[in-house]
């Protein structure tokens, strides 16, 4: 039986939701602290978002080298919100909410979790 394939025949990428689990084990903070952690490895620092330049560039740490520049275009386009071409931190942070299926059933008990505790 053969395996699926990616674009190019290269072996199709595998996403496997861990958000979850970090979830229960950091809370409502401390995951969105990493979230934060995650977008500030990858921003280009003279422009304060991440672009495609600072995506490309920072590929090899999400274990990513080989994509294709098509493909990191795609993943701007996929979480580019307001146009203008990169990911500003709160662009950043909805996608990778969207990447996970289980946080998106639990959106609003964590977004009400969040505004309690800035409200505390």
């Amino acid at each position: 039986m053969s395996s699926p394939r990616g674009r190019g025949n290269r072996p199709p990428l595998i996403f496997e939701d861990f958000f979850p689990l970090m979830v229960e084990k950091l809370g409502t903070d401390g995951f969105m602290e990493e979230l934060s952690n995650g977008f500030k490895l990858l921003v280009d620092r003279a422009k304060g978002v991440i672009t495609f330049e600072s995506l490309k560039r920072n590929l090899a740490l999400l274990g990513l080298e080989g994509m294709s520049d098509e493909d990191v275009m795609s993943m701007l386009r996929e979480g580019d919100l307001d146009g203008d071409g990169a990911l500003n931190e709160k662009e950043f942070c909805v996608l990778m909410l969207r990447l996970s299926p289980e946080l998106m059933k639990d959106s609003k008990e964590l977004l009400e979790e969040a505004i309690y505790l800035d409200d505390l």
